[in-house]
């Protein structure tokens, strides 16, 4: 673990529960993220990833997405306005994701994360995936059974390694997807 990083950045994935305070949880921040980024967005400020599946376990942590007219142009403009509101950014060199750029929201003990803000780039198609695969998983049951099992199998083999659990779950994503009977 390198000296400067913080511990959320080594934190082990683990599930819980789906916890229904998790919608209203998304609706605060998504409230908040719209006022900040208001000068840049372009398609709004969605919730996704498993917390924004009704019933599915997740980490306990709120994925949210915003598409917005360039994302460079955002961090410049709004990284403090981010970052006084508890937001910190993690360089797209350590992120290794082109397509978006990324923050985290730690907790106050800043060992966990309570929140991560994906700024993706106005009519990239990562929007309209993370949208899709969040609508999939609610609108399928038996698929996002599968979907818990697969994490909950990867959090045991590989919870220790953020980059390998994310990874794990990369051709579930790409079948899903697909369609209903990939």
């Amino acid at each position: 673990m390198a000296e400067d990083a913080p511990a959320w950045a080594y934190e082990r994935a683990e599930l819980h529960p789906h916890d229904p305070r998790w919608a209203g949880r998304a609706a605060t921040e998504r409230d908040s993220l719209r006022q900040l980024l208001n000068p840049w967005l372009v398609d709004g400020v969605e919730h996704i990833g498993s917390t924004a599946v009704p019933g599915l376990s997740a980490k306990p942590i709120i994925d949210l997405m915003a598409s917005v007219t360039d994302l460079d142009t955002v961090v410049t403009n709004a990284s403090d306005l981010l970052a006084a509101a508890g937001w910190s950014y993690v360089p797209k060199e350590l992120d290794n994701r082109p397509w978006r750029r990324f923050f985290v929201k730690p907790d106050a003990t800043h060992q966990r994360r309570e929140a991560h803000l994906h700024l993706i780039q106005a009519g990239h198609q990562r929007w309209t995936d993370q949208i899709r695969f969040r609508d999939v998983l609610r609108s399928d049951e038996e698929r996002a059974q599968a979907y818990e099992d697969l994490k909950r199998q990867l959090a045991q083999q590989s919870g220790h390694d953020r980059e390998a659990y994310t990874n794990g779950k990369a051709a579930f994503v790409a079948r899903a997807l697909q369609g209903p009977h990939a």
